[in-house]
C-alpha cells in the first residue's frame, strides 16, 4: 500500500483555505442578520491572510499557486464579504442602487489584486503596497460594525456617508497611493522604522483601551495616514524640483 506523501506548500494552502472559509461564513451571518459575528469573521480572516504568507515564506513553500490561491481568497473575504455585510446592514434600503455601489468594492478589490499579482517580481519578497491593500479596506467595514450601534449603522440617514466610504476606499484601492507592508517585528527592523513601530504600539493600547469599539479610527487613521504622507512628498518633491526663483 503507498504512502500518502505530505507536501510542505499543503500548510500555508490550508491556512488559506481557513481564510477563504472566513469569507464566506461572513457572507452567511451577515444573510442572517449577525453583522457582528460577520464583521469578527472579516477580522479572522484577515488574520489567516496575514499568517499564511508568513508561513509560507518561512519553510520555503513560497509559489505563484499559493499567491494565485490567496488572491481568489483575498475576493471573497475581503471583497465580496464586506460589500454584502454594508447591503445588508444598510444600503439594501435604496434597491438596485445599493447593489450597484456595495459592489464597488468587489469590482475594485478584484481590479487591486489583479495588478498587484501582475507586478510581482520575487514571491518570496514582500515589499510595500501600491494602493490601500484589500485586507486593509475590508478591516474598515468590518471595523464600523464593531465600533458603532447597529441601530446607526442601519438609518437611512447614514446611507450617503457609507456610499462615500466605498467610492472613497475603492479608489485607494487602485489608486498609486503607496501603503506600507507590515515589516517584521526584529529589532534591527524597529530601529530602522522607529515611528511605524511605535504608532502600532499606540494602536494595539488603544484598541485594548476601548475593548475594540476604537477599532474603525485606527484603520481609518492608516487610510488617511497614507493620503496624507502621499500629499506631504508630493508637495516636497514639486518644491525640489521647482524651486523658488524669486530675489
Amino acid at each position: 500500500m503507498s504512502k500518502i506523501k505530505f507536501s510542505r506548500s499543503y500548510l500555508p494552502n490550508s491556512v488559506t483555505a481557513l481564510n477563504v472559509f472566513c469569507g464566506f461564513a461572513s457572507i452567511v451571518f451577515a444573510s442572517q442578520g449577525d453583522f457582528y459575528l460577520s464583521a469578527i469573521l472579516i477580522f479572522l480572516a484577515a488574520f489567516f491572510d496575514l499568517i499564511d504568507g508568513l508561513i509560507a515564506r518561512m519553510i520555503g513553500t513560497s509559489s505563484q499557486f499559493g499567491v494565485e490561491l490567496d488572491s481568489l481568497s483575498d475576493v471573497v473575504s475581503f471583497g465580496a464579504a464586506p460589500a454584502y455585510l454594508l447591503y445588508s446592514i444598510n444600503l439594501y434600503q435604496i434597491d438596485y442602487l445599493g447593489i450597484v455601489f456595495s459592489s464597488f468594492l468587489l469590482i475594485f478589490g478584484a481590479l487591486r489584486l489583479a495588478r498587484f499579482n501582475s507586478q510581482i517580481v520575487d514571491i518570496n519578497t514582500k515589499a510595500d503596497f501600491k494602493g490601500l491593500p484589500i485586507p486593509i479596506s475590508a478591516s474598515v467595514v468590518g471595523s464600523l460594525i464593531i465600533t458603532f450601534p447597529e441601530e446607526v449603522l442601519k438609518n437611512e440617514e447614514i446611507t450617503n456617508y457609507l456610499i462615500m466610504l466605498i467610492i472613497s476606499l475603492s479608489y485607494l484601492m487602485v489608486c498609486n497611493i503607496k501603503y506600507d507592508a507590515l515589516p517584521k517585528p526584529k529589532f534591527e527592523v524597529i530601529k530602522k522604522r522607529p515611528i511605524f513601530f511605535l504608532f502600532v504600539l499606540i494602536g494595539l493600547i488603544f484598541l485594548i483601551a476601548t475593548s475594540g469599539k476604537g477599532a474603525f479610527y485606527i484603520f481609518i487613521s492608516f487610510v488617511l495616514f497614507g493620503i496624507l504622507r502621499h500629499v506631504y512628498y508630493q508637495v516636497f518633491q514639486q518644491k525640489e524640483k521647482f524651486p523658488n526663483k524669486s530675489n
